[in-house]
């Protein structure tokens, strides 16, 4: 996604100016308005201002959402460190916000702690959290000092001997409870109980140090009570450990899955409970944790406009500018729900919202050749027209970073706005 400009809403200049010269932001066009109507005003004034130019879908990421964030993980989760998973959503105005605010960064291959090193992000700030690399990535990540990374795999060990023997291990397993996820990881990576000792004994013969423990309960976790169960678990390898005379662990990494709302909530409890369960007093513990959608989902709005329509009956069909091999694969590949608001620009330019208009049973295509690209069925939209809008919110998290050129429509052209909303 391609960074646009920069509108700034609301009255604190000093917080502000912080962050409008994040890495990623900074040097970008800055529209200033005094309005505190929030990312749904500055949406309005890109159609209304742009009308002949905008004809494409495109984003507004908000950064005062970003801030508010950060505020809510410090204040539920202190004693936990957030390595935001680039792999989410890299767009660069959100690295670089994310790493002013004191965030680190959970990457994945070569291309995504290169992402993060151009933003002046130090290596140390890094975990290579991929169980299972390249050589050659894992040569790169030796090469600019990355130096932490999870395996779970005695052949994962003979690589990192061979290509990066100076770098720290943290064992990943798979989490006990893990079924509830949206996206559960466990059938691909993680050590199982069976398997904790041998790939202890490996680290430790090819003198590499095993610093804790990763686990992961799944992408979009649903049962907070996933993570008391590994976090009982890492405890129980953190003892095996020092029973084979190894170093004594010092880190826990309890991965991502965090979904803002009252699962977090509850997530944030039950991990504080587990960690004064399994971990008192454990003064030399360093909690981290791989966080994306927490961070990425309800911070970007998605913005497609209608190109084509076709009516039959009470049923209208439209097609826009975005769809399944976009940012709407979502749909598919992140198990998302989507909803849309209209911005009916053409068809009520004297209420775009369309307050109180009729709605009809509507059908909404993407613009691919393909019949699976078919993003929403039986539902309620007004009678819109070509050129009018539809938007989406709550599209940052699995979206823009995993779409495609499918057909010619390029999801990584689409072009990204800044705004910052304070909120009420």
């Amino acid at each position: 996604m391609a960074s646009q400009q920069v509108r700034v809403m609301g009255t604190n200049p000093k917080s502000h100016q912080e962050i409008l010269g994040a890495p990623g932001v900074k040097g970008k066009r800055v529209m200033n308005n005094s309005s505190t109507d929030g990312v749904t005003d500055f949406i309005h004034s890109i159609i209304s201002t742009t009308k002949q130019e905008v004809k494409d879908p495109f984003y507004v990421l908000d950064l005062g959402k970003i801030v508010t964030l950060m505020d809510k993980w410090n204040h539920s989760l202190p004693s936990v460190k957030p390595f935001y998973a680039v792999k989410c959503n890299p767009e660069p105005a959100l690295l670089g916000t994310l790493a002013l605010l004191g965030a680190n960064f959970d990457c994945a291959s070569k291309g995504e702690i290169e992402t993060v090193l151009a933003l002046g992000v130090s290596p140390d700030r890094i975990v290579y959290a991929n169980p299972c690399k390249s050589e050659s990535h894992i040569k790169y990540a030796a090469t600019v000092g990355v130096n932490l990374t999870t395996f779970d795999s005695i052949d994962e060990v003979e690589k990192m001997r061979k290509f990066h023997p100076k770098c720290g291990l943290l064992m990943r397993i798979k989490a006990p409870e893990d079924e509830g996820a949206r996206c559960p990881l466990g059938d691909k990576y993680g050590a199982l109980p069976e398997e904790f000792v041998p790939l202890l004994e490996a680290a430790n013969a090819a003198n590499l140090v095993v610093h804790g423990v990763s686990f992961h309960v799944g992408s979009g976790a649903t049962h907070s009570r996933a993570y008391r169960a590994a976090i009982a678990e890492a405890k129980a390898i953190f003892i095996t450990a020092e029973k084979l005379g190894m170093a004594k662990m010092h880190i826990l990494n309890i991965g991502g899955g965090f979904t803002l709302g009252s699962q977090f909530d509850d997530a944030a409890i039950t991990i504080k409970n587990a960690l004064e369960t399994y971990f008192p007093d454990d003064q030399e513990l360093k909690l981290i944790s791989e966080p994306g959608r927490f961070f990425a989902e309800t911070a970007f709005t998605l913005v497609t406009d209608i190109i084509g329509k076709r009516v039959r009956g009470e049923l209208r069909e439209y097609y826009i500018s975005d769809g399944i091999y976009g940012s709407m694969n979502c749909l598919l590949y992140d198990h998302a729900t989507v909803t849309a608001k209209p911005l009916a620009y053409t068809s009520n330019p004297d209420d775009p919202n369309c307050a109180g208009l009729k709605t009809y049973t509507s059908t909404v295509f993407g613009p691919t050749c393909d019949g699976l690209d078919t993003l929403l069925t039986n539902y309620q939209l007004p009678d819109l027209k070509v050129n009018d809008w539809l938007v989406w919110p709550d599209m940052g998290a699995y979206t823009a970073s995993a779409g495609s050129s499918f057909n010619g429509f390029n999801t990584s052209a689409i072009p990204t706005y800044l705004a910052y909303s304070i909120p009420n």
